[in-house]
C-alpha cells in the first residue's frame, strides 16, 4: 500500500465526486412536480419512473459499493464460498417476478409508499404494521455503515487521511464531507437525487469490471496462472483455525451451507425497504415486469467481479483487512488515472444505495411510527419534513457506527440484518397471495423468527469468521443445518401456521382487509387513487 497520496487517483477521484454531486442537487428539478410536498413525490419520486431509469436504480440500489469490495474480498478470503452472492442474484429475479408487480398495484391504489402501508392495510393491524416497520429500520442501518466503509477503504487506499496516529478529525476529514455532501443532495432531491447518479455509478463500474476483466489477466500471464496461483494459496493453512485457508471449489461439507445461503438471501434481498422504495417508485407494473428479465445483466456483471479475488491473491496483494484487497488490486495494476476512475466507481456506488436506504427507513419511520403512533393527523408536507430530517439522522447513525466502532461489527450487523429482513416474508408476500395467516400469528411467528435468528448468530459470533462465517451454524449430534436466516425462516412459518389454527378455533377478530382482489391486478392505466390509510377500525387491533 502506498505511504503517500496517490495524487492523480485523487484527483480523478474528486473530478467524479463534484459531478455526482452536481447531478444530485440538480435532480430536484427533474421531473418537478406540482405537489412536491408530500411522500409520494420525496420519497419514490413521483412514482414516475420508466424502465431504464428503474433499471438503473435498482442496480445502483442492489450492487452496492459492499458488493463491489465485499464479494471478491470473500473469494480473496475464503475461495469459492464467496461466489454464493452469483447465484442468489440469480435466483432472485424469477422470484420477484411473481410478487413485485401485484405489491406495485395495490401500493398505487391505495397510495402505500412503504411495506409496512400494505400490511397495516392488508391485516387491520398497527402492531403487525410496526413489527414489520421496526425491522426493515434495524436491517437498513448497518447496511447504510457499510457503504460507509466502502468509500472508507478507498480512500484509505488512496492514502488520504493520514496513519493511523493522525488527528482522529483530520484522519476521518474526508469521509465525514463525503457524508456531508450525500445528506445534502438527499435532504434537497429525494428519490431522484440516486436516480439520477445511479447513471454514472452504473456506467463507471460496467467499464472497470470490462477493463479489468481484460486488462488484469493479460498482465498476470493469463486466467490459467491466477487460478494456479489461487489454488496454491487455498492450500496453506490458516494458522487461526488449523484448516485450509479455502478451496476453488467448496467441499462437500460446505454444499448445504453454499445453497442454504443463496436461497435465504433471495428470499431476502427483496424484503429490504430500499429495494422496496426503488421498486415503488416505477410508473408501471410492467415496469416492473421488464426489469426482472434485465436485472440478470448485473448477475454476470457480479460473477465477472467475483474474480478479482482470485487476480487479487495471484497478484502478491496483502491485506490485513481484506475489504482492502480490491481497492489494492486496482492500485497496483492499473495507471493511476484508471485506478481513480475505479475508486470513482466504488465511491459513487456507496452514495446510491446510502441515499435510497436513508430515505427508505425514514419513510418507514414517518408513515409507520411517526404517523400511527406519534401525529395520525400529519399533513403530506409534515410528513415529508419528518422524513427528510429522519433520513438525516439515519446517516448520522451509521457514521457515528463507522467511526466509533470495529468494521467487522457493521459486518456482523449488516449479516444479522438479512436474518431480520427475512422473518418478514410471510407477513409481505404471503399478504400479497393470501389473507388465510392471521394477524396475531403473523406476529407470533416474526417473534420467534427473530429471538431465533438473533441467538443462534450470536451463538456463532467468532474473530476467526469468513465474510458471512456467522450464518450457518452446526448443531452437534445434527450436523449442519445451513443458513441460520432460513432455518429461523422456516420455524417463523410453521408457528404462522400453526397459530392461525389456534386463532380461527378462538374466533379471535380478523381485523378489515382494506384491499380488494382486482387491486393486485390493476396497472398505472387504471385510476391510482392516492388515499390516506384511515384509523384502525374497530374490527381492527394494534397488536
Amino acid at each position: 500500500m502506498n505511504d503517500g497520496v496517490n495524487g492523480v487517483a485523487l484527483a480523478v477521484f474528486i473530478f467524479f465526486f463534484l459531478l455526482v454531486t452536481a447531478m444530485g442537487f440538480m435532480a430536484a428539478r427533474w421531473r418537478k412536480a406540482e405537489n412536491e410536498h408530500s411522500l409520494d413525490e420525496w420519497g419514490l419520486g413521483g412514482r414516475s419512473f420508466g424502465t431504464w431509469v428503474t433499471w438503473f436504480l435498482l442496480g445502483g440500489d442492489l450492487y452496492t459499493a459492499y458488493t463491489f469490495v465485499a464479494v471478491p474480498a470473500a473469494i480473496y478470503a475464503a475461495g469459492a464460498a464467496g461466489f454464493f452472492a452469483v447465484p442468489y442474484t440469480i435466483l432472485v429475479y424469477p422470484l420477484i417476478f411473481t410478487f413485485l408487480p401485484r405489491l406495485w398495484s395495490v401500493s398505487h391504489k391505495h397510495g402505500y409508499v412503504t411495506t409496512s402501508d400494505f400490511v397495516r392495510g392488508r391485516f387491520g393491524s398497527k402492531g403487525l404494521s410496526l413489527a414489520v416497520a421496526l425491522t426493515g429500520i434495524l436491517a437498513t442501518m448497518p447496511y447504510i455503515a457499510l457503504q460507509l466503509v466502502g468509500i472508507q477503504a478507498v480512500l484509505d487506499v488512496m492514502g488520504v487521511g493520514g496513519g493511523e496516529d493522525t488527528n482522529w478529525f483530520i484522519k476521518d476529514l474526508p469521509l465525514l464531507i463525503a457524508f456531508g455532501v450525500l445528506a445534502a443532495y438527499t435532504y434537497s432531491s429525494g428519490l431522484r437525487a440516486p436516480a439520477l447518479i445511479a447513471f454514472v455509478k452504473d456506467t463507471l463500474i460496467y467499464i472497470v469490471i470490462a477493463v479489468a476483466i481484460i486488462y488484469i489477466p493479460i498482465k498476470l500471464g493469463g486466467f490459467d496462472e491466477i487460478f494456479a496461483s489461487a489454488s496454491e494459496a487455498y492450500s496453506q493453512t490458516n494458522p487461526a483455525t488449523g484448516a485450509p485457508r479455502g478451496a476453488l471449489v467448496p467441499g462437500d461439507a460446505g454444499q448445504w451451507t453454499y445453497a442454504t445461503l443463496a436461497l435465504g438471501s433471495a428470499l431476502a434481498l427483496f424484503m429490504y425497504p430500499h429495494s422496496i422504495t426503488a421498486t415503488l417508485s416505477s410508473r408501471s407494473r410492467e415496469v416492473i415486469r421488464r426489469n426482472t428479465t434485465i436485472l440478470p445483466l448485473y448477475s454476470l456483471m457480479l460473477g465477472l467481479l467475483a474474480l478479482l479475488g482470485f487476480m487479487a491473491i495471484a497478484a502478491g496483494v496483502k491485506v490485513q483487512n481484506g475489504q482492502l484487497a480490491i481497492p489494492q488490486l486496482f492500485e497496483n495494476m492499473f495507471p493511476a488515472w484508471f485506478a481513480g476512475v475505479a475508486f470513482a466507481a466504488i465511491g459513487i456506488g456507496a452514495l446510491v444505495p446510502a441515499a435510497i436506504m436513508s430515505i427508505a427507513a425514514a419513510n418507514l419511520f414517518t408513515r409507520n411510527i411517526y404517523k400511527d403512533f406519534i401525529k395520525p393527523d400529519a399533513t403530506p408536507k409534515q410528513e415529508t419534513k419528518v422524513s427528510k430530517i429522519v433520513s438525516l439522522l439515519v446517516k448520522v447513525g451509521a457514521l457515528v457506527f463507522v467511526l466509533t466502532m470495529d468494521k467487522t461489527v457493521a459486518i456482523n450487523f449488516q449479516l444479522l440484518g438479512g436474518i431480520w429482513i427475512l422473518q418478514t416474508f410471510p407477513a409481505l408476500v404471503g399478504g400479497l397471495f393470501t389473507r388465510w395467516f392471521h394477524r396475531w400469528a403473523l406476529i407470533g411467528g416474526w417473534a420467534v423468527g427473530m429471538i431465533y435468528g438473533t441467538v443462534a448468530a450470536y451463538g456463532v459470533a467468532s474473530p476467526t469468521q469468513k465474510h458471512f462465517g456467522g450464518s450457518a451454524k452446526e448443531i452437534p449430534g445434527i450436523g449442519e443445518i445451513g443458513y441460520i436466516g432460513l432455518t429461523a425462516f422456516v420455524l417463523n412459518v410453521a408457528v404462522t401456521v400453526v397459530l392461525t389454527f389456534v386463532m380461527r378455533a378462538l374466533k379471535a377478530p380478523e381485523g378489515v382487509d382494506q384491499t380488494k382482489p382486482e387491486d393486485y391486478t390493476a396497472d398505472a392505466g387504471d385510476p391510482g387513487v392516492q388515499v390516506e390509510l384511515p384509523p384502525a377500525t374497530a374490527g381492527s387491533s394494534t397488536h
